[in-house]
């Protein structure tokens, strides 16, 4: 916690900075990482996805998965560190697709009912994403670093969008389809 209250301290309490920055985001399996790729090869700026970059470091460190996500607070703030140093080492001015962002935590945390900080209240709206693309709900499919079953997935999609709605973001709905199809229709609605 304190690595992350340090890059805290670096921003202005109530600071709100503006982006252009396109975050994908919804419930576990969701085609997410899938659609951030494919918009990848066609050139354009992404972020990977840091829960489960998080794991995959820790798993170097010789962690299973069940070790990692055995304190769920410490993983949850784990991966909320790298997300605002990714965010923060980003140029605002750019154009780019977020594979998750900093609200998703919060989102997080409430599905996993762990008391929200009070030194956190400003990091979650702390960047003013340009639009939110929720992508909805595909057949879930569980792999390593998944941990939920399909009520969870369903459950945190829900909060995820709840969490973006309540910070007053404007959210696009990207309709199940084939991954190619998903690129074209958040193109076409930038």
């Amino acid at each position: 916690m304190r690595e992350l209250e340090s890059i805290l301290k670096s921003f202005e309490p109530g600071e709100r900075i503006d982006t252009n920055w396109y975050v994908l985001t919804g419930g576990p399996s969701t085609g997410k990482t899938t659609t951030i790729n494919l918009l990848f090869e066609k050139g354009y700026k992404t972020t990977i996805e840091h829960a489960r970059h998080y794991i995959d470091t820790q798993q170097i460190d010789g962690k299973t998965v069940a070790e990692v996500r055995a304190n769920q607070e410490k993983f949850q703030l784990g991966v909320l560190k790298m997300q605002i140093e990714e965010e923060k080492s980003l140029a605002p001015s750019d154009m780019v697709f977020l594979d998750r962002a900093i609200p998703d935590g919060l989102a997080y945390y409430r599905f996993l009912n762990i008391p929200e900080r009070e030194s956190l209240k400003d990091v979650w709206q702390l960047f003013q994403y340009k639009k939110i693309f929720i992508l909805e709900r595909l057949p879930f499919i569980k792999d390593y670093a998944r941990t939920e079953d399909e009520a969870a997935q369903r459950k945190i999609h829900e909060l995820i969008i709840d969490t973006y709605k309540s910070f007053g973001f404007s959210l696009v709905h990207v309709p199940a389809l084939p991954p190619e199809e998903r690129v074209d229709f958040i193109l076409k609605n930038l």
